[in-house]
């Protein structure tokens, strides 16, 4: 384990570590460099857009309540070699009005900077081993819009499958295609995929 790694560790109730990230528990003084690193044009384009100060304080009692509620949220996902912080990564019960309720969802929103370098993909894969080993879920879906190529993209690489049963409209995050739409996979086509190899 890394010194970054090792000394963090006593810090956070919750971490889970991978080859160069740890998914973990918030800290009070994550959150302004945060939103500093991801609250930009090109990470929040399709999410709505630079958020203002109501939206940020309204996305970080969400984060909290996940947390409270189910014993699992969008963690912290902290590069281990040097403690970066990167962006987020994890698990909530979808619940967007108009949407699947209740079924788990990974989710994940890294820095621009820590685009193209796998990070989201191993950070991705991370919550999927938790949410069926740790978690006890079947299923794990995950939402977007239709012109966030980089995320469904993501999704495909995950093996995911596309689920336009569960699609459905909302204009929270593109106003000009309010279309989201789903990719799910089950935890037998997950834990299969892990067994040969993935």
């Amino acid at each position: 384990m890394s010194p970054a790694c090792s000394a963090a560790e006593a810090l956070a109730e919750f971490r889970h570590e991978t080859a160069r990230l740890a998914l973990r528990d918030w800290r009070e003084d994550d959150w302004p460099e945060f939103w500093r690193t991801t609250n930009t044009p090109a990470v929040m384009r399709w999410l709505g857009g630079v958020a203002d100060d109501a939206t940020r304080t309204a996305a970080r009692s969400r984060l909290e309540a996940y947390q409270r509620d189910h014993g699992h949220t969008f963690w912290v996902v902290e590069r281990c070699e040097d403690g970066a912080l990167l962006g987020f990564c994890g698990l909530k019960r979808s619940n967007q009005p108009g949407g699947p309720q209740g079924m788990m969802e990974v989710g994940w929103r890294l820095r621009e900077d820590a685009w193209g370098k796998g990070y989201a993909k191993e950070a991705a894969a991370a919550a999927l081993d938790l949410a069926f080993d740790q978690f006890d879920a079947d299923e794990v879906i995950a939402l977007t819009v239709q012109g966030n190529t980089g995320s469904w993209g993501l999704m495909l690489r995950l093996g995911m499958e596309r689920r336009e049963d569960l699609d459905f409209d909302s204009a929270d995050f593109d106003p000009e295609n309010p279309r989201i739409i789903a990719y799910s996979i089950a935890r037998q086509i997950w834990q299969k995929a892990g067994a040969a190899g993935r």
